[in-house]
């Protein structure tokens, strides 16, 4: 017997925090009990579901990692803003990009991936009640880091019907007074859509106008097709004083499970960023540091061939959903396609019933927030072959 359990006088509750009460069921969970069924039963799944590159990552960046790995030096403690002569390479490529010139002692950080710190960001500024407001469909953190702040989200719904683009002017004024951030994202996660110019000059003016400070994440700007080149926000006059942008290494130079990307902009937020980051890691291990520096050294022609291969892919699958009469267009960047589900299906039934007679793995459009309701998105992870598999599986089914 256990004299110390023997005594207590009641039974020890285990309670979490309430605010993972306010937290949806993460999808993808869900998705990978689902897959698991069916290969339990034998079946050859195709998976396209989480955006999970299946590209290798470029060999002159292994290699580098590999050299870095060998120095003792970065066996240590990193700093926690990270290495300066990363940040002057961030720095530098992004006046090649786009030509906005940064202070890569202030107006760099980098980060344990784009994802952390973008949660992060929302601890930096929401306060219990506070309000952010929140494009639905969106990808689920711009939402989650308002939810464990203990903050509200005022969903801005974008549609199909008007290519998935913010209408500033239909933002109820009283939220738009209230909010603190605003977060985007484009070339859009998950419906594949872009904007032009004016959209981040128009999100310019609204911050202007209310306040508000701007995120904008933008993490598939590098995989870009037919001739498009995303802008940035930091590209329009005054956006450095009243927002940030994120980029992240995963997709652009397939590097998702070495967990690196950077947040460039206003100097004050990537502070207040660094006070959390402080408090809650260490820093970005410093071997990836070096490796994420080769990365952005990379002759073009690597990333031509990345970006070529999305494009094949791309094209595999819209043509032969097309082909299988499904509503589908055509994206100009990201490695996902966004398809509307048959009449009479939710996006949930219909992604359970390819899953279940079909073999293939997809996303629900509800993911991403009720405004993916009536989609799936279909990630471009896997070779031209699988894809025109997984196509002909789902074109076989009757609807």
């Amino acid at each position: 017997m256990n004299p110390v359990i023997d005594k207590q006088i009641r039974k020890v509750e285990i309670r979490e925090a309430t605010r993972l009460s306010s937290l949806p069921v993460y999808i993808f969970a869900q998705l990978d009990a689902l897959k698991a069924a069916q290969v339990a039963k034998g079946v050859d799944v195709i998976d396209l579901g989480m955006g999970n590159p299946d590209i290798p990552t470029p060999q002159a960046i292994v290699d580098e990692a590999a050299r870095a790995l060998q120095d003792p030096r970065n066996h240590r403690y990193p700093t926690f803003d990270g290495k300066l002569a990363l940040r002057e390479r961030i720095a530098q490529w992004y006046e090649a990009h786009y030509g906005v010139s940064l202070d890569p002692e202030t107006e760099v950080l980098p980060l344990i991936g784009s994802k952390e710190g973008l949660a992060h960001l929302a601890l930096a500024y929401v306060n219990p009640g506070d309000t952010t407001l929140v494009p639905s469909p969106s990808y689920p953190v711009h939402s989650r880091g308002t939810l464990l702040a203990g903050g509200q989200i005022h969903s801005l719904p974008l549609s199909d019907e008007t290519d998935y683009l913010i209408d500033f002017d239909a933002i109820d004024a009283a939220a738009a007074e209230r909010a603190k951030l605003l977060f985007f994202n484009y070339p859009h996660n998950p419906t594949a859509a872009v904007a032009e110019r004016p959209l981040y000059e128009r999100a310019v003016r609204f911050a202007y106008d209310t306040g508000t400070l701007l995120v904008h994440d933008m993490a598939y700007a590098e995989l870009a097709f037919d001739g498009f080149k995303p802008t940035s926000l930091l590209e329009i006059p005054g956006a450095r004083e009243v927002g940030v942008e994120f980029h992240t290494f995963s997709k652009t130079f397939s590097m998702a499970g070495w967990r690196v990307g950077f947040v460039v902009g206003n100097a004050q937020m990537l502070k207040a960023l660094l006070k959390v980051k402080t408090n809650m890691d260490y820093g970005l291990f410093p071997a990836v540091q070096d490796a994420a520096m080769r990365a952005l050294s990379l002759d073009a022609s690597v990333l031509d061939g990345i970006i070529g291969t999305y494009k094949e892919r791309r094209d595999v699958v819209v043509d032969g959903l097309r082909a299988a009469g499904f509503s589908v267009k055509r994206p100009k960047a990201t490695m996902y396609v966004w398809v509307r589900v048959p009449d009479g299906f939710a996006a949930a039934s219909f992604a359970s019933r390819l899953i279940e007679e079909a073999g293939v793995v997809v996303t629900p459009g509800t993911a991403f927030g009720a405004g993916g309701e009536g989609f799936v998105r279909v990630s471009l992870i896997a070779p031209p072959a699988r894809l025109r598999e997984a196509v002909a599986r789902i074109g076989a089914l009757t609807w």
